[in-house]
C-alpha cells in the first residue's frame, strides 16, 4: 500500500485535493448546456465508485506497508464500516444541495459560500476529533477565510438584482450544504487509524479501503435522495431515469469524469491526514472555494459588467483566503 510518509508531501497531496475539489464543478457546468444537474450526478457519483476501485486495486494493493486493499476490507469492524458509510451519506445529501446551488447561482457564489461554510465548521469539527497542529495559528487562518465567505456574499447580493428570488434560493441551498458537508470528514477520517497508517489497528480502514465504503454509502444514498431530487427539483421540471439513459456517451462521460476528479483529490486528502492531520488535512482540501472562484470569476464571466465595489470585495476575499490558507499550512509546521 502507498502511503506518504512527511508533512512536506501531505500539504502537496491537500495542494491537488484544493484544485481538484474546486475544479469539479466545471464538469456541472459543460454538461448544463443541455443536461440537468440531477442527470448529471448520477454519472458523477458512479465517477467516485470507479475511482475507489481503480486506486483500491492498484496503490492500494501494492507495496509492503499495510494491508492490502481485499485484505483490509474484509477485516474491517461494522462500527467502522458504518462511520464511513454514514460519512458518504452526509456528504452525498450536502454534495446534492451544493449542486443545485451551482445551477442556480453559478460557481463564484454556490463553492466560496458552501464549500467555505464547510471549511469553518470542518475544522473545527475535525480539530476538536483529533487535535493536531498549533490551535491558535489554525484558527486564525480560519476566521480570516470566514470573512473571506461575508466579503463574498456580500459581492453575490450586489450581483443579485433582477434574479434575486433565484439567486438567494442559490445561496440558502449553499448555506444548508456547508453546515452538511462540515460532518461528512470527521465520520470517515475516525475509521481509519490516522497515527498508523503503515500498520493499521485490527479493525480499522487504510485509506483506500475507508474511501471505497465511503464511496458505496454515496451510491446508495444517492438511489434516495438524488431520487427525491428527480421527481421534486428545486428548479424547473422533474426528470425521470428515462431522460438519463436518453443522454449522449460524451455527455455521461462528461459527468464520470468530475467525479473522478473529484475522487483523487478525496483520497489524497485522506492519505494526507495521517501525517498533516485531519483538521489540516480538509481545512486546506476545502480552499476548493478560491480555486472554484477563479474558476467563475474568470473563465465563467459570473460577475461580468461588475462595479468598482464589488471587484474589490472579490479582491479582498481572495487576499484573505490566501493568507488563511498559508497559516493553516504553517499551523502543522511544527
Amino acid at each position: 500500500m502507498y502511503i506518504i510518509d512527511n508533512y512536506s508531501l501531505a500539504i502537496f497531496f491537500t495542494i491537488i485535493t484544493m484544485l481538484c475539489w474546486g475544479s469539479w464543478g466545471n464538469t456541472q457546468k459543460l454538461a448544463a448546456k443541455t443536461w440537468r444537474f440531477e442527470l448529471f450526478y448520477w454519472d458523477y457519483v458512479i465517477g467516485i465508485v470507479l475511482l475507489s476501485l481503480i486506486f483500491g486495486f492498484t496503490l492500494g494493493s501494492t507495496g509492503e506497508q499495510g494491508r492490502g486493499f481485499m485484505e483490509d476490507l474484509s477485516q474491517v469492524s461494522m462500527v467502522n464500516i458504518w462511520s464511513a458509510i454514514l460519512g458518504g451519506i452526509i456528504f452525498n445529501a450536502s454534495n446534492i444541495l451544493l449542486s443545485a446551488s451551482i445551477s442556480i447561482a453559478g460557481m463564484a457564489v454556490a463553492f466560496p459560500l458552501g464549500v467555505g461554510i464547510a471549511l469553518v465548521l470542518g475544522v473545527i469539527v475535525n480539530y476538536m476529533s483529533t487535535p493536531k497542529g498549533d490551535p491558535v495559528i489554525l484558527f486564525i487562518g480560519v476566521a480570516l477565510i470566514m470573512v473571506a465567505i461575508i466579503f463574498n456574499g456580500i459581492a453575490s447580493g450586489k450581483m443579485a438584482k433582477g434574479e434575486k428570488k433565484s439567486s438567494s434560493k442559490g445561496i440558502w441551498l449553499a448555506l444548508i450544504a456547508g453546515v452538511l458537508m462540515s460532518f461528512f470528514y470527521r465520520f470517515v477520517a475516525a475509521a481509519m487509524d490516522l497515527d498508523n497508517f503503515e500498520s493499521p489497528t485490527v479493525g480499522m480502514a487504510t485509506p483506500y479501503t475507508a474511501f471505497f465504503i465511503f464511496a458505496i454509502g454515496v451510491l446508495g444514498s444517492n438511489f434516495i435522495f438524488n431520487t427525491i431530487v428527480m421527481k421534486r427539483p428545486f428548479v424547473g421540471k422533474p426528470v425521470s431515469y428515462s431522460d438519463y439513459f436518453s443522454g449522449s456517451i460524451s455527455t455521461h462521460f462528461v459527468g464520470i469524469a468530475g467525479g473522478l476528479i473529484w475522487g483523487l483529490g478525496t483520497l489524497l486528502s485522506f492519505l494526507a491526514a495521517g501525517k498533516a492531520g485531519a483538521a489540516i488535512s480538509y481545512g486546506l482540501g476545502q480552499g476548493a472555494t478560491m480555486v472554484a472562484a477563479l474558476w467563475g470569476v474568470f473563465i465563467w464571466k459570473e460577475f461580468k459588467g461588475a462595479s468598482r465595489s464589488v471587484n474589490l470585495l472579490l479582491f479582498f476575499m481572495f487576499l484573505l483566503f490566501i493568507s488563511g490558507l498559508i497559516l493553516i499550512i504553517l499551523s502543522g509546521g511544527n
